[in-house]
């Protein structure tokens, strides 16, 4: 090797000695024979490597064209094979294929045309090119190459191989790159696992093992509170796991050992890692979701309330199956949108929500388990909506229009009376049977309650029944009527009084033949109507009336003891009436005398009295005047002239004014009586003098009437006397003697002095 100038420079201040000679030179010629020996040394290498690149690819190309003729043998070999001659289908062959036939198909003269032409058909198709390829294999089958060649299988195609480049260096490379950014070997990553393993290894977000226990349960109830679990258990997921795995990437023992600019790469790798445990851990919930919807697990099954409603004249089950299915896809939903705002690591750390790990299930594993939960579902719900199906086929013909239609129909037609007690028992023994149906039914997933859609049906019939009925019943009601009116047109008749002999004679032979035929035969429709009634309790008004109905036999007798009485009946009431009259006289008279005593009563203390005497008063009046009507009645029976009493109205008006003074002033007294003796915080002074002033002005006005009463009396006494006489003390005396003008002066003082007071 030669040496470059300044390499050998002095170390003191003494000069260099000279080279030796020769010594350059010997030393340049070493050098020489160095580089050559290294040339041939690399020369050989080359020549080596070459040698065993060119050995390699010799053994290729031999065993190319090894496969290469190995083909071109078979071929040839198989040409051989399919052009040599085969034997034909032997006939024991086809006997045995035709006795596989059923005897039913071989029967016919068609039938045996058609098996000959099938078996020339199975014939030429044993000698065809799919059926040969088999045999052509078994017979150029080696047992010692293992594979063989056929048209199927693809040729061997030349492949020229490229040495040009060497390989090893850039796996070298490539493999201290991967080395430098694998961070999965990153101890942090193998403590994520750890903690995530520990946080979802027990972990399912719905968990249903327990629902079945606790009975049925509405679905949307069910959907609810799965939404509630799942959130949260993503919010105890977000509180425990997410700060712990936050904290362990962000901490300076993990970034210390890396290098800033492989940070985004650390981040990206860690959020990738709590991406597929999350979504692990999500697939796997949705897996055990799923598996309680298997038929193994039935057990572990929610049982769902359903129940089977009848509504506006509808029969449905409710939630429906439809309905139902949603809810069991949504709580599916419920479970892939959990934990899908989970901020991957860098999103953290610069404070945003732009940035999400992806946590979705994978397309294929939520569309097998919708699949896989909607064919179970409706396994299922197959049973429930059969149970639903056998009411609709049984008794829809309630609610669809038929069984109006037939009741309808057989309204209008003509029937007897047993016909219609059929229908009616009909309809009762198909609400009998509805009633009787279980009111509950129990399946695998549905507890189905079907007691209202019972009742619904059960009230359905009846109300046909009940339809029937009232027809039965205002059928029945107008028969009665019937024979009512029938009985009252016999007592109208026979209590009629005949005016002629004629008359006589008619109603004698009328009698006569309701005697001998008519009776008889409105007995026999009356127990008919007691044959009916023994079907139905009926209302109280139609029981009265059957109480009629039933009461007329015997009545009826009466009527016609009455009728043979008609004529005494007659003579005695005439004689009754003129007692009745001249009682009336005197019960009369003795009214007027008493109330002729009214203008005397005097007396403040007995008002309560008065007012009684004068009741009674009335009461005889009201007495007399309905006897006065009753006179009148049987006057215009007799055809009398009927008979006028004006002292009844007489009376009434001379007692009238003394029943409102005496009314009046027993009204002040106890007023008067209340504002004294009662409570005075319940007095009011406005009110009080109101009443008061009230009172003072009906009392006036009463003093003022019987003093013009006195006043008219005492004209037309002079009237009567002839002249007129000279007013006395006397007479102003005995005015204000007058006992009801005393008492209207007296109350007025009274009155007064209680204002004043």
């Amino acid at each position: 090797m030669a040496t470059s100038e300044g390499v050998f420079k002095p170390t003191s201040l003494f000069p260099v000695l000279p080279p030796i000679e020769g010594t350059d030179q010997q030393h340049q010629l070493q050098i020489a024979a160095a580089k050559e020996q290294i040339t041939e040394r690399l020369s050989a290498h080359r020549k080596l490597l070459r040698h065993r690149r060119r050995r390699v690819q010799q053994d290729k190309l031999r065993l190319i064209l090894f496969w290469l003729h190995l083909q071109m043998n078979y071929m040839f070999l198989r040409q051989c094979v399919e052009s040599r001659p085969f034997t034909p289908l032997q006939q024991q062959w086809l006997d045995s294929i035709v006795s596989r036939v059923p005897t039913k198909f071989k029967e016919s003269p068609e039938a045996n045309i058609l098996l000959h032409e099938l078996c020339m058909e199975v014939s030429d198709a044993c000698l065809s090119m799919p059926y040969l390829h088999p045999l052509v294999d078994s017979v150029l089958r080696n047992p010692q190459i293992e594979g063989l060649l056929s048209e199927k299988q693809s040729t061997v195609q030349t492949k020229i191989l490229d040495f040009s480049q060497p390989w090893h260096n850039n796996f070298i490379r490539s493999r201290e790159m991967i080395k430098t950014n694998l961070h999965i070997l990153h101890p942090a990553m193998r403590t994520v696992l750890d903690i995530s393993h520990m946080a979802f290894s027990p972990l399912v977000l719905v968990d249903l093992s327990g629902c079945r226990a606790s009975g049925p349960v509405d679905c949307k109830s069910l959907e609810n509170k799965m939404t509630v679990e799942c959130k949260r258990t993503e919010d105890r997921i977000m509180n425990n796991w997410f700060p712990k795995v936050i904290h362990l990437l962000t901490s300076k023992e993990t970034l210390n050992v890396i290098k800033e600019e492989k940070l985004d790469s650390f981040y990206d790798c860690a959020s990738t890692l709590i991406s597929n445990q999350l979504k692990s851990m999500l697939q796997t919930s949705v897996e055990e979701f799923v598996s309680l919807f298997e038929p193994s697990n039935h057990h572990r099954l929610p049982i769902f309330r359903m129940a089977l409603t009848f509504d506006d004249e509808k029969m449905e089950i409710y939630p429906t199956i439809l309905d139902l299915e949603a809810s069991v896809s949504e709580i599916l939903n419920t479970i892939t949108k959990t934990l899908q705002k989970v901020q991957t690591v860098q999103s953290w750390l610069a404070q945003t929500t732009s940035s999400f790990v992806d946590a979705k299930v994978a397309d294929h594993i939520l569309a097998w388990a919708q699949a896989t939960l909607k064919t179970a579902v409706c396994r299922n719900l197959e049973e429930p909506d059969k149970h639903f199906q056998n009411y609709v086929v049984r008794f829809d013909w309630l609610v669809n229009g038929t069984a109006q239609t037939e009741v309808e129909m057989f309204m209008e037609e003509e029937h007897c009376f047993n016909e219609y007690v059929k229908k009616v028992e009909e309809f009762h023994a198909l609400s009998k049977e509805i009633i009787s149906l279980p009111a509950k039914a129990h399946f695998t997933m549905v507890h189905l309650d079907c007691e209202e859609l019972k009742q619904g049906l059960s009230s359905k019939a009846k109300t046909y029944a009940e339809i029937v009925l009232k027809k039965m019943i205002n059928s029945h009601r107008e028969k009665n009527l019937q024979i009512c009116s029938e009985f009252e047109t016999i007592r109208e008749k026979a209590l009629r009084v005949p005016e002629t002999t004629e008359d006589m004679t008619q109603m004698v032979e009328y009698i006569n033949v309701i005697k001998t035929k008519g009776i008889k035969e409105l007995n026999e429709k009356i127990l008919v109507c007691r044959r009916r009634i023994s079907f139905h309790t009926l209302e109280p008004e139609d029981l009265e009336l059957n109480s009629t109905v039933f009461l007329w036999p015997k009545n009826i007798l009466h009527v016609f003891e009455l009728n043979e009485q008609v004529t005494t009946a007659k003579q005695r009431g005439e004689q009754e009436l003129l007692a009745k009259r001249e009682r009336l006289m005197i019960h009369l008279e003795k009214l007027g005398r008493r109330s002729e005593q009214f203008p005397y009563c005097s007396e403040l203390d007995m008002m309560q009295q008065y007012v009684t005497d004068i009741r009674t008063v009335q009461k005889f009046l009201q007495d007399a005047k309905e006897t006065i009507d009753f006179i009148n009645k049987e006057e215009t029976f007799y055809k009398w002239e009927q008979t006028s009493y004006p002292e009844l109205e007489v009376i009434r008006e001379n007692i009238e004014p003394y029943q409102k003074l005496f009314g009046l002033v027993l009204k002040w007294q106890r007023t008067e009586n209340r504002w004294m003796d009662g409570s005075f915080q319940d007095l009011d002074g406005e009110n009080m003098e109101v009443k008061v002033d009230e009172f003072f002005r009906e009392i006036i006005k009463m003093l003022k009437f019987f003093q013009q009463k006195q006043n008219k009396a005492e004209r037309e006494m002079v009237k009567i006397a002839g002249k007129p006489r000279e007013r006395s003390s006397e007479d102003d005396s005995i005015k204000k003697g007058n006992p009801t003008i005393l008492v209207c002066s007296t109350v007025m003082e009274q009155i007064k002095e209680f204002k004043v007071f």
